[in-house]
């Protein structure tokens, strides 16, 4: 009998090797090479089959025909459709991350019961939870009714044949993808190779059958889901399930789709009785804002399609340290370190003697790079102690030289802030023709100095009318 072959599978990377190392030489982790067999299913080779099946040939097409938009499965709940591109595609498979407790199995329950009770068949499959819990989370949400199949299940052959039974779903449920184990490979639950199997045999299944799979994937400590990155490539589209837990807010965001578009994102507040739709996030991001206190800047941010005004503080104080404190917390802390630079270097305003804290409000993250004209204008108004006007937003990318540079969107940013009630507006220049009253009051510096000048002049301005 042929002895079986043994590899070393990375549990970061997924990468194999032929014998164990301290060090996995593909991602560089240490202490994560596990020891799998590879005498069949994931990771064997064609040698170990015990025939070979003949090919056949496939049919062949053009790159010109009918398109069909692809069918679509609505939830009802707004801001889910919304992130996933207008509602779960038939046949597709969606994986869901997010840290333990953000809220996850309580989004999927509240789905999973919109979709039952709108007469789809809905199969919820936990390997984390018993039915009981499941049914007491239900409870509590208030959609203990609702005609949602449940299971407790960790087997994937075992899950395939009992979904298989009557009407096909319309929606299936796996929560989590790293409890799910598969005769084909013989490893332990959670491993590289146990996932990837796992979420193969799901994703054929979907394919096959033309249901719509939801896979929910733990998360590392960095943030990403945990895992081979392999997964994410196989599914149709991730989704990331964000959130602080000292606010109540949570943030579904967008990071692959293939049926729609990509950074998007659905914004939730959490409550007792679950997961409730916040339609207008600006509001709640700009709910507490002090209009008359220095560093604050309301920034007009894009999330995929959609429009959020969100304040950006920022606190400048004298140091007493040799090296000043550099403190930032929903942004990049090197972006932060390139303003100030420019800052320094073309606009003469000195940090050097200074501690900078920067805070995105609401704990909300801030991707893109548009946001730099807010946080300039922040640092420079905490640093004079001048407040800025409390009906101004901000947008525009700073270049290294100095110069304000144009994004996209400039016209739906403004028309977001003038539903708000703002009546100006600090932009770049060539951002198009600006229509409205906001349009009306618009600053448009071509270099950031213009901008500090600007700000610094609102001194001698108020001096004035003061005497």
């Amino acid at each position: 009998m042929a002895k079986a072959r043994v590899q070393f599978i990375c549990q970061n990377c997924g990468a194999a090797h032929q014998r164990w190392a301290g060090k996995c030489d593909s991602c560089g982790e240490w202490n994560t090479l596990v020891e799998e067999g590879t005498s069949g299913g994931i990771g064997s080779g064609p040698g170990s089959l015990k025939s070979a099946r003949k090919g056949r040939p496939v049919t062949l097409t053009s790159l010109d025909g009918d398109i069909e938009d692809a069918p679509r499965i609505v939830s009802g709940i707004g801001e889910l459709d919304r992130a996933t591109g207008g509602g779960f595609v038939r046949g597709s498979a969606l994986l869901i991350g997010g840290d333990p407790g953000i809220g996850k199995s309580t989004l999927l329950t509240q789905a999973a019961a919109a979709l039952a009770s709108r007469g789809h068949r809905v199969v919820y499959v936990s390997g984390e939870e018993a039915v009981a819990q499941i049914r007491l989370r239900a409870q509590r949400l208030g959609v203990a009714s609702s005609p949602v199949e449940l299971a407790a299940e960790t087997n994937v052959e075992d899950i395939l044949a009992t979904i298989a039974e009557g009407k096909r779903p319309d929606l299936v449920i796996i929560d989590s993808i790293q409890t799910l184990w598969t005769d084909l490979a013989d490893s332990a639950p959670g491993t590289v190779t146990q996932v990837r199997a796992s979420s193969q045999a799901m994703i054929r299944y979907a394919k096959s059958t033309g249901a719509a799979v939801v896979l929910v994937g733990h998360v590392t400590k960095e943030g990403q889901i945990a895992g081979p990155r392999v997964v994410e490539h196989m599914v149709d589209g991730v989704l990331y399930f964000e959130g602080e837990g000292g606010h109540h807010f949570r943030i579904l965001r967008t990071v692959k789709n293939r049926f729609g578009p990509t950074d998007e994102i659905g914004v939730f507040e959490m409550s007792d009785k679950g997961l409730r739709e916040v339609a207008n996030p600006s509001e709640l991001f700009l709910g507490e804002r002090h209009a008359t206190a220095p560093g604050a800047a309301v920034f007009a941010a894009i999330e995929g399609t959609r429009p959020v005004l969100v304040e950006i503080q920022a606190l400048v104080a004298a140091s007493t340290l040799g090296t000043p404190r550099r403190a930032v917390v929903g942004w990049d802390s090197s972006r932060l370190s390139m303003i100030l630079a420019v800052l320094e270097a073309h606009c003469g305003v000195r940090f050097a003697q200074h501690d900078v804290y920067l805070n995105v409000a609401g704990g909300y993250r801030i991707s893109e790079p548009a946001a730099d004209l807010a946080v300039a204008s922040a640092l420079v108004s905490s640093l004079t102690g001048l407040a800025l006007p409390a009906d101004c937003v901000y947008f525009g990318e700073i270049s290294l030289s100095g110069a304000v540079r144009p994004v996209a969107h400039a016209q739906q940013r403004l028309k977001e802030a003038e539903k708000l009630g703002f009546g100006r507006a600090v932009l770049p220049s060539g951002s198009g023709e600006l229509a409205g009253g906001i349009g009306a009051g618009s600053f448009q510096p071509t270099a950031l100095a213009d901008l500090v000048a600007r700000i610094a002049g609102s001194r001698r301005s108020r001096a004035e009318e003061t005497d």
